[in-house]
């Protein structure tokens, strides 16, 4: 949850870089967490869930149509990610990674999860996932993401 990282941000006074002091960065956070919840959390989930979670409950596939649909509406909401928030920067706040950046990378993993290379042609976003990884620590970021890569396995 936003409000639990929030919490622990100031609670446990991390690096000012993860929830920026200057009021115009920290801006830029703040904006990202508020658009990413109609957008990339609720059409990357979207497809998760579809692609996934329901073949699994229900023992039927999905429906191709479907899944064109809902891949192509989280595609808009990418497209919108990287003109709105990265545009030539290297994180969403300026230079440094941010809680944006982290939630953001979070909720792209789950339709990667799901099959769904996001990030392949889309060689801005690839850059900017491999400095977010990097700047959290790659081994952390696979150890994070371990249990959801292997959903399928299910």
């Amino acid at each position: 949850s936003i409000a639990i990282l929030l919490y622990m941000v100031q609670k446990f006074k991390t690096p000012d870089h993860w929830y920026p002091s200057d009021l115009q960065k920290r801006a830029r956070v703040d904006e990202y967490l508020s658009w990413q919840h109609v957008n990339i959390r609720a059409k990357g989930s979207k497809l998760f869930l579809t692609k996934v979670m329901l073949p699994l409950i229900t023992g039927q596939p999905l429906p191709p149509e479907k899944l064109e649909f809902l891949t192509e509406d989280l595609n808009i909401a990418l497209k919108q990610f990287e003109e709105k928030f990265l545009q030539d920067k290297p994180f969403i706040a300026g230079s440094e990674v941010s809680l944006a950046d982290l939630v953001a990378l979070v909720e792209l993993m789950q339709p990667v999860c799901a099959g769904y290379d996001l990030f392949e042609e889309r060689p801005k976003l690839r850059e900017w996932r491999r400095r977010v990884e990097e700047a959290v620590g790659k081994e952390l970021f696979q150890e994070a993401h371990q249990d959801i890569m292997n959903i399928k396995n299910l």
